[in-house]
């Protein structure tokens, strides 16, 4: 089992920005899919993310970083904007 933690901006600033029935897909696919096995289901991220991963819910993407048995995630947004706005994040 994977721990999940948030950065302090996901919480601020990402999700109450999303829609309450995404809001209940992307919680869901973290509690299954993340805190399972979140090399399977995601991607890794190349370039300047490089050493990131994406988890793809519906229009959003989830990055995280996995450290040990920790998915710490960055960013929650949709996925016109969140290439844009990762790097000043990360």
């Amino acid at each position: 089992m994977y721990r999940i933690s948030y950065a302090d901006e996901v919480v601020k600033d990402d999700l109450p920005n999303i829609l309450e029935p995404w809001k209940t897909e992307i919680r869901k696919a973290i509690e299954t899919k993340l805190t399972t096995r979140p090399e399977i289901y995601s991607r890794p991220l190349r370039r300047s993310l490089k050493g990131y991963r994406k988890l793809r819910v519906g229009g959003y993407r989830i990055i995280f970083r996995i450290e040990n048995n920790n998915v710490k995630i960055f960013i929650i947004q949709h996925r016109s904007t969140v290439y844009t706005k990762a790097p000043d994040r990360l």
